[in-house]
């Protein structure tokens, strides 16, 4: 048998590269199902919800809440519960840029689960958005840039108190402060991206403490208790700020401008600040290759174009047929609808000679 001096060099692997690669593992594999989770909540609700209405005139959007008695909805929002729970746990194994971007697959699942169970049309633009998705997170699954290993908290504390990440935070928080008080209530109705705004730059903050109470309770479950850890608390008290402040402006977001216009616009600046904190944080450019970051950012912007297809566009009603009909071919040789009614086929085929000669459909 050979020694382990005889092997190659690339195939031993050092503990620490194999910790960090099995929690790369866990931590995709928790990000993926934390979107379908998330993605199929949202479904689940709107059926309780459709069920609510059709029996009574209580409704949501009015104000009512008769859907507190639909189990149903119950049921969609416990699957989001595990999904969140699921994302949160996933901020302690794996990269934040790269949970954050795969947030992107839950519109993906809902997409898709809402042409089946809802019967909502998923039109042409909604399907090349659903594979630029998919290409896109493999993109960025590949890619993504591995982070420096935190052993401790005080490896994050030192880390948290570097002058660029300092830098960074006071001028997030201030512009914060300053679009809440002074911009918000002035021209907040009236531009989109005020309120968007205040939620992706709170957001970038929050995903960092995410990380950071995920990795506290880690250590505290493998028998390091961080319970006295002063920055254990922080990490908390920010977590709940920031998501009391973003869920304050998402909603008037959400009340003021139209929801497709809102996800797409609310998705690229949120992952963009995510992805610019963490990478503030951890340093990547120091490790890693200027090619590795092209990519990854290449891959963000696939899904970006996905996601801005799919609610873009998700009430034009144009199908493959329908763009068939539009091409010269289609224009030399009309085609008649299918029996079934969903589709279209040629009237007439082959073609021989350039004549047309009947066939059986």
């Amino acid at each position: 048998m050979a020694s382990l001096e005889t092997l190659p060099m690339n195939c031993v692997h050092s503990s620490e590269e194999m910790a960090y690669s099995s929690d790369y593992l866990i931590g995709l594999m928790l990000a993926v199902s934390s979107s379908i989770f998330i993605g199929a909540s949202f479904i689940i609700k709107k059926k309780g919800l459709l069920k609510v209405a059709r029996n009574s005139n209580s409704r949501a959007g009015k104000g009512g809440y008769a859907y507190l008695k639909e189990w149903l909805w119950w049921v969609g929002l416990l699957t989001m519960g595990v999904g969140e729970g699921a994302n949160f746990i996933a901020f302690g194994f794996a990269p934040a840029g790269l949970v954050a971007t795969l947030g992107a697959l839950s519109v993906l699942v809902g997409a898709v689960l809402s042409s089946y169970l809802l019967k909502e049309r998923l039109n042409l633009y909604g399907k090349i958005g659903c594979t630029l998705c998919l290409l896109g997170s493999t993109i960025v699954v590949i890619n993504t840039p591995a982070e420096r290993e935190i052993d401790s908290l005080a490896t994050m504390q030192a880390m948290l108190l570097q002058p660029a990440f300092i830098i960074y935070t006071i001028i997030v928080v201030s512009l914060g402060v300053y679009l809440m008080i002074f911009v918000a209530p002035k021209q907040g109705s009236r531009n989109i991206l005020i309120y968007i705004s205040i939620c992706s730059l709170l957001g970038s903050l929050t995903v960092l403490s995410a990380k950071g109470l995920s990795i506290s309770l880690r250590f505290t479950f493998g028998g390091k208790s961080q319970l006295l850890n002063p920055l254990m608390w922080f990490f908390l008290l920010t977590l709940i700020v920031n998501i009391t402040i973003q869920m304050n402006y998402l909603n008037r977001a959400l009340d003021t401008f139209n929801t497709a216009v809102v996800t797409p616009i609310y998705y690229v600046l949120f992952t963009t600040l995510c992805t610019t904190s963490s990478a503030i944080l951890f340093q990547i450019w120091k490790t890693v290759p200027i090619a590795g970051l092209i990519t990854t950012i290449a891959g963000f912007l696939v899904i970006v174009t996905g996601v801005f297809l799919l609610n873009a566009f998700k009430d034009f009603k144009m199908s493959f047929a329908e763009l068939w009909q539009q091409t010269e071919l289609y224009k030399k040789h009309p085609l008649l609808p299918h029996p079934n009614g969903e589709g279209i086929r040629p009237s007439h085929s082959p073609l021989k000679n350039n004549k047309i000669t009947s066939s059986d459909p």
